[in-house]
């Protein structure tokens, strides 16, 4: 009798029921509708936490399972992020401008509002008119598919050209840190429509909603939560079946598999583009957390911060990657935040703001040194022997 999902993957039922645990514990504690003990600036740096973890869980299917080290995968968040912020900044804009000229004695035409909305958003650039890429940011619905399309267009194109071309190894992740930061520097210009360095700003703020910001940080930790939960059961089902058996042999031996008969570009090629997706959808819950979002976001050392934490928590385990990413995350937000306290030495003072960076990558080295498992790994070891104690071994 074939058992079920859940039944073959009892660490995904595990981190679902923790996750919406640790959702309700937060919620409970939040100033939005609970008792208050949890600030709503925390509650925001959980919620962008956990999208992060997501683009965690998206990087370690690309590169524990599929053994593709890509170094652009946060291109493809920031894009999210561009997509989803357009509709905001544009509607937010606009309802700004509809009752700013609602004042006027003669009521203002379509064209009117428009231009200046255009003013307004463009005009820290020097424009006022609304780039082609702008066509579609009065319209939440597509914009909302566009945060998929977009950026699982761009993988689909790269990905179909590398891989045909049987780029692999440290050639294909050099090529991703190209894209990647050939986008960024397209993005950074003030012609390119996204308003340069100035990025698009305010997307903290919900259009035509009313409710605070405590309320606000709430629905976008929830939403954030779910996203997390589906990604992680979709990335437990796509390396559970037959999907996941193949790519694993392509990480190990990509010459016997595509000796097998098997188009190892088209399984390279699917799970690049979905996980892209996925990374996009990340991005597209985190920026308006965030409140902005720029060029610099999708600078090629994001990307490489990613691998750091897949490599810390775990590669290869999806629950690792959240590991990692959380913790690195929170930590990051310790250390930089100015909460941790400087290190007095004698003859030198460590100010951990500055040398955050530097533990950081120690922190990468000396686990890849001495724990190439990573965090993951020592739950592995604990579950082991919890296994053998119940069995009598």
């Amino acid at each position: 009798m074939q058992r079920s999902f859940i039944a073959r993957n009892p660490s995904v039922l595990i981190f679902l029921s923790l996750l919406a645990l640790f959702t309700l514990v937060v919620t409970v504690l939040s100033e939005g509708v609970g008792s208050g003990l949890i600030s709503t600036s925390f509650i925001k740096t959980l919620g962008k936490t956990l999208c992060l973890c997501l683009i965690a869980v998206a990087m370690d299917l690309i590169w524990g399972f599929a053994g593709i080290l890509s170094l652009g995968h946060f291109a493809f968040f920031g894009l999210g992020g561009y997509m989803i912020g357009m509709w905001l900044m544009y509607e937010r804009t606009r309802l700004i401008v509809v009752d700013s000229l609602s004042q006027t004695e003669i009521p203002p035409t379509e064209a009117e509002v428009v231009d200046a909305i255009g003013t307004q958003i463009f005009g820290v650039v020097g424009s006022s008119e609304f780039p082609l890429i702008w066509g579609f940011a009065d319209s939440l619905t597509l914009q909302l598919m566009l945060v998929v399309l977009v950026p699982g267009l761009l993988a689909l194109v790269f990905g179909w050209l590398a891989f045909r071309s049987r780029v692999t190894g440290v050639y294909l992740s050099i090529l991703t840190q190209a894209m990647t930061l050939a986008l960024a520097l397209y993005l950074f210009q003030n012609d390119s429509g996204l308003r340069g360095n100035n990025g698009l700003s305010g997307l903290q703020n919900l259009p035509g909603v009313t409710a605070s910001q405590d309320l606000v940080s709430l629905w976008f930790l929830w939403a954030s939560a779910f996203a997390l939960g589906a990604g992680y059961l979709l990335a437990a089902w796509v390396v559970s079946g037959k999907f996941g058996s193949v790519i694993r042999g392509i990480r190990d031996n990509e010459a016997r598999v595509r000796f097998l008969g098997y188009s190892v570009e088209a399984y390279k090629l699917a799970i690049f583009t979905l996980t892209a997706c996925i990374a996009a959808i990340a991005g597209a819950l985190y920026y308006p957390q965030a409140g902005i979002i720029n060029p610099a976001e999708i600078a090629p050392i994001a990307s490489i911060y990613l691998a750091v934490w897949v490599a810390i928590g775990g590669r290869g385990r999806l629950y690792g990657a959240v590991i990692g990413a959380a913790f690195v995350s929170l930590l990051s937000t310790w250390f930089t935040g100015g909460q941790a306290p400087d290190l007095p030495l004698g003859f030198y003072t460590v100010k951990w703001v500055d040398w955050w960076l530097v533990l950081l990558g120690l922190s990468f080295v000396a686990v890849t040194l001495f724990a190439p498992k990573g965090i993951g790994g020592l739950i592995d070891l604990i579950a082991q022997r919890a296994s053998k104690k119940e069995t009598g071994q």
